[in-house]
């Protein structure tokens, strides 16, 4: 045979065993887990579930479609609020986000103010079309049909 056996080296030392100064990263992990995600998500799903409870007729709130509205009733697990004169829904006290400070509905801009809303009445169609037919006659593509009579 041309290569000879290698035999295992028998080795009198053993793995040294694991001490504290081993085991301290990981320890050390997890006290910073536990400062910075687990202790302030506790916290504020306390603070959320304080929140809740003390809903009462009149809050103004934001559930999580992101309506918002007045309290009109409050149940053990339901709440009605208002969302526009005389529209209440019933929603799950669960879905209430926020709590809004009072009067925080009346001071919200939407963008749109009742007197330009009367103003722009809807317009009659015979208005609102073209004087000329070739120019009504719009293509799927978005061409009308003298334009697209021209390309062929």
């Amino acid at each position: 045979m041309l290569i000879s056996e290698a035999f295992a080296q028998a080795t009198n030392s053993t793995q040294p065993e694991p001490t504290l100064m081993s085991l301290l990263p990981l320890i050390g992990i997890l006290v910073i887990f536990y400062f910075l995600l687990i202790r302030p998500q506790s916290k504020r799903a306390k603070e959320q579930k304080q929140m809740r409870e003390g809903l009462q007729k009149g809050d103004e709130v934001i559930i999580s479609g992101g309506e918002l509205g007045r309290v009109t009733s409050v149940g053990e697990s339901y709440i009605s609020m208002e969302i526009a004169p005389n529209i209440e829904i019933t929603v799950l006290k669960a879905s209430v986000q926020t709590l809004l400070p009072k009067g925080t509905l009346k001071s919200i801009d939407t963008g749109k103010s009742s007197k330009a809303l009367k103003n722009n009445k809807p317009q009659k169609m015979s208005e609102t079309q073209g004087s000329s037919d070739e120019d009504s006659n719009v293509t799927p593509a978005g061409e009308t049909s003298k334009e697209s009579s021209e390309k062929s």
